[in-house]
């Protein structure tokens, strides 16, 4: 499935679990021996939520939360008869989310709003490495290489460094992107945005996303680069349209304190059977 094509492998894990996932992950994802996916996602069943949501990047490393994965989670639950609730619970590992489905006039899941919870900008929170006398909330010089970035770190679930710029070119996401995941301000690295303003209600960002590479969209992604930009007083409070490389996205969020939402179109793109080599 993908959502905005930040595409993974959604397996039906509700009544037995594969063994070893971050080793699957990596297999599964290789896009030359595997399927090829940006990830593996687990639909697990839940004591406290409906379902129960494990991601695996595509090196295995497990993330906390995926906004266009939670989508996917939602369209698959509902459109292949796990449930029949249009507003479903959702327990990851950075806490319950909450998915509205929104249905076509086939009874079918067009497009999923996602509760993402608060953004925090608390560096014990993201978490992130302040320079001494560095106030939380503010945005942060990073090396990399030769150059140095002004980097707004921010919490979705999962830690977040947003850059504002005007070069959202292979040369800045994939020759920057990495070095800036990996820097040591960094504990548990980062996943990385590159942000251009359109308008106060409009941006365009490119993603490194921690453990994948660059992916075609990202939704802890997005909302991270709406609350930096609203927080910095460069984007309106409200409804922005994030333009991805995969598709368009919409955030809404009101501004600090206030819950962020995230909605989008997932999309099915086939299925059947991986025989795994050990």
């Amino acid at each position: 499935m993908h959502g905005a094509g930040n595409d993974y492998i959604y397996i039906d894990a509700t009544r037995k679990c594969p063994t070893d996932l971050p080793s699957l992950a990596r297999r599964i994802s290789d896009r030359h021996f595997g399927i090829g996916a940006d990830g593996l996602v687990v639909i697990l069943p839940s004591d406290i939520a409906d379902f129960r949501m494990r991601m695996f990047n595509a090196d295995g490393s497990e993330a906390q939360m995926c906004g266009n994965a939670s989508r996917c989670i939602g369209k698959y639950v509902h459109d292949r008869g796990l449930t029949e609730k249009t507003e479903v619970s959702l327990e990851t590992l950075a806490g319950i989310k909450y998915l509205d489905l929104h249905l076509d006039e086939d009874g079918q899941t067009e497009s999923v709003t996602v509760d993402m919870g608060i953004p925090t900008f608390q560096a014990d929170e993201i978490p992130v490495i302040l320079p001494p006398g560095q106030p939380d909330g503010s945005p942060i010089g990073m090396r990399a290489a030769d150059r140095l970035f002004q980097v707004m770190p921010a919490g979705i679930g999962n830690p977040h460094g947003v850059i504002f710029t005007d070069d959202l070119s292979d040369e800045m996401v994939l020759g920057y992107g990495p070095l800036l995941e990996n820097c040591t301000d960094w504990p548990e690295k980062s996943n990385i945005e590159f942000v251009r303003v359109i308008s106060p209600e409009e941006v365009e960002v490119r993603v490194w996303e921690r453990g994948s590479g660059e992916t075609m969209a990202c939704g802890t992604g997005a909302c991270a680069s709406v609350a930096a930009g609203i927080m910095l007083g460069i984007l309106s409070p409200g409804r922005i349209k994030v333009r991805m490389r995969g598709g368009l996205l919409e955030i809404d969020w009101r501004g600090p304190g206030e819950r962020i939402f995230l909605t989008g179109g997932a999309s099915f793109i086939a299925e059947g059977t991986y025989y795994r080599s050990e």
